[in-house]
């Protein structure tokens, strides 16, 4: 494996998950590279997959075998657990306020740049993208 290093937003994870029509071009992208994420895309997955089950979006098999995945790739991620030294940095984008979320994903991204250097933010979210390349992400 190679020390080239992509950040995976929620958007792009929940893809491979679900089997998404994006997840072979994602897992191309990502194949024979570090991935790099917060803690909090575990949660945010798992609460994405529970709402696409009760709206009966997803069927309960599909969310098992998603679930599954969640637990095994917990330990394939260099993860960064969001701490209060990433809650006042004074980082955002110029022109738009992001959700908090979003927000977690952007100051973690800023970090592991800063700490060794990203390749690319991946999302599939474009006011996402557009704010990771505000804050001058790799897209």
């Amino acid at each position: 494996m190679s020390d080239l290093r992509i950040y995976l937003d929620t958007s792009a994870y929940l893809a491979i998950l679900l089997g998404e029509s994006e997840a072979e071009e994602i897992q191309k992208t990502i194949k024979s590279v570090v991935l790099c994420s917060s803690t909090f895309l575990f949660l945010e997955a798992e609460r994405n997959l529970v709402r696409l089950v009760r709206e009966k979006k997803v069927k309960e098999s599909i969310y098992e075998a998603a679930y599954d995945q969640l637990k095994n790739d917990f330990e394939i991620l260099i993860l960064r657990d969001f701490t209060p030294d990433l809650c006042l940095t004074k980082e955002f984008p110029p022109a738009k306020t992001p959700r908090s979320s979003d927000l977690i994903h952007l100051r973690t991204a800023a970090w592991f740049q800063r700490n060794g250097g990203l390749v690319r933010f991946l999302t599939l979210d474009s006011q996402q993208r557009s704010a990771a390349k505000d804050l001058g992400l790799p897209v």
